[in-house]
């Protein structure tokens, strides 16, 4: 029997509010991270140790994470995996408490492991919807991340304060804070995620491959992950996403280090940053309705067209409105390509191996974000914004060109590529 509309609605809302409280908590956390580093470790080379940790975390832990989707179903893997939140949570506030650098890098990489789940709820929202809007979804969960954006940072003072006032170190606040949400957004998990959205997802699987005979689902639900990522538009979406979160995060992690250097305030950079988060987060409602509507490759192009404009314009001019412009356009060029990308890999893959397949390019994708971290201070130091500003404008020109190719060839072969794309 069909899914209920009610049933979709209700799912979509949970995991909406989940990310909600997941998002917020993981900002405010880690919004004084850099300084507690510092703090704790007594130098600055390590200020940036705790968000690698993270990255590496997300990484290791995507694909454990999907194979917990697959063999246990979405409600217990992203249970679990949003429980090790509040333990990154508590290990960071004991850290701080007994000045442990150590433990609070433990903290950090536990908090990485948690955001697997994070970054995999959007796919769940997807699975329980039809083909056309998959999109849709996959940006309302994208979507959730401006509360975080917007939320978190706020609430770092007041949690500082209270946190004094019960006799403990500042510092300390933004994770009880953090602590809260997440046990509130585990049970909200446990208790509401109900039914299990595999088993929607299988359902609807077996109703797609029923009426279309060139449906995924009807070819072999058990192939391995080499042939899953050799498949042309799995590729393209893998494409999509990879190089797309490596421009956006590339040019975003110098930004505020290249203002620094031509003597820009921290009020000034801050008004840069939120005017990429804007452009990441804030429009994701509209582009998830733009690539149902116009398809996942047209709408991969389009993002790698913004990106284009982002590269060329940031290096222009050290006016605020000029960067925070170029800023906005990285971030809603990286949405673009995120959420066409994701659309397009859910939609590739059979209901029986979605766990795996995409705990594995979340795996990729983290990897991805941990290299433009690491690599771009030394390309920035060899040649300055405008150095990186190239690099991200012929990573972008490749992604469209793969694209054009990619596409042609997943339509010609599979024909499991949206219409419009």
């Amino acid at each position: 029997m069909p899914t209920p509309s009610s049933t979709r609605s209700r799912l979509a809302a949970v995991l909406f509010i989940t990310q909600s409280f997941f998002s917020a908590s993981t900002i405010a956390a880690f919004t004084l991270s850099p300084i507690i580093a510092t703090t704790l470790s007594g130098s600055e080379l390590y200020t940036g140790v705790p968000n690698t940790l993270t990255l590496v975390g997300r990484a290791l832990f995507a694909y454990p994470l999907g194979y917990m989707m697959d063999k246990l179903g979405r409600r217990l893997a992203l249970g679990a995996g949003y429980g090790l939140s509040v333990i990154g949570g508590l290990l960071s506030v004991v850290a701080i408490i007994n000045n442990s650098f150590l433990l609070f890098l433990v903290g950090a990489f536990a908090f990485g492991m948690a955001r697997a789940s994070g970054e995999q709820s959007r796919y769940v929202a997807a699975e329980i919807y039809p083909l056309r809007e998959r999109a849709r979804m996959i940006g309302l969960i994208v979507f959730a991340g401006t509360i975080g954006a917007i939320g978190g940072p706020l609430l770092v003072a007041p949690s500082t304060e209270w946190a004094v006032r019960m006799g403990q170190p500042a510092d300390a606040g933004p994770f009880w804070i953090s602590i809260v949400f997440m046990v509130i957004g585990t049970l909200i998990t446990l208790l509401f995620l109900r039914p299990d959205p595999r088993e929607i997802g299988l359902a609807m699987a077996q109703e797609e491959a029923a009426r279309d005979v060139n449906s995924v689902e009807n070819s072999t639900s058990n192939r391995p992950m080499r042939e899953i990522f050799a498949n042309p538009t799995v590729l393209l979406a893998m494409i999509a996403m990879v190089i797309s979160y490596f421009v956006m995060a590339f040019l975003m992690v110098i930004t505020p280090l290249h203002m620094s250097h031509h003597d820009h305030s921290t009020s000034a950079i801050s008004t840069v940053i939120m005017a990429h988060t804007l452009g990441m987060f804030g429009f994701s409602w509209l582009t998830g309705w733009l690539i149902d509507r116009w398809g996942r490759l047209n709408m991969i192009l389009v993002g790698g067209g913004i990106l284009l404009v982002s590269c060329i314009v940031a290096p222009l001019s050290l006016h605020v409105p000029i960067l925070g412009l170029a800023l906005f356009l990285l971030g809603l060029g990286w949405n673009f390509g995120f959420v066409a990308g994701s659309s397009l890999l859910s939609d590739a893959l059979a209901a029986r191996e979605r766990g795996r397949a995409q705990g594995l390019s979340e795996a990729i994708v983290g990897i991805t974000a941990g290299g433009a971290s690491l690599s771009v201070g030394l390309v920035f130091q060899q040649g300055d914004y405008i150095l990186v500003s190239i690099i991200g404008f012929g990573l972008t020109l490749i992604m469209m060109g793969a694209a054009v190719w990619l596409g042609q060839k997943g339509v010609a072969k599979k024909g499991i590529v949206p219409r419009n794309s």
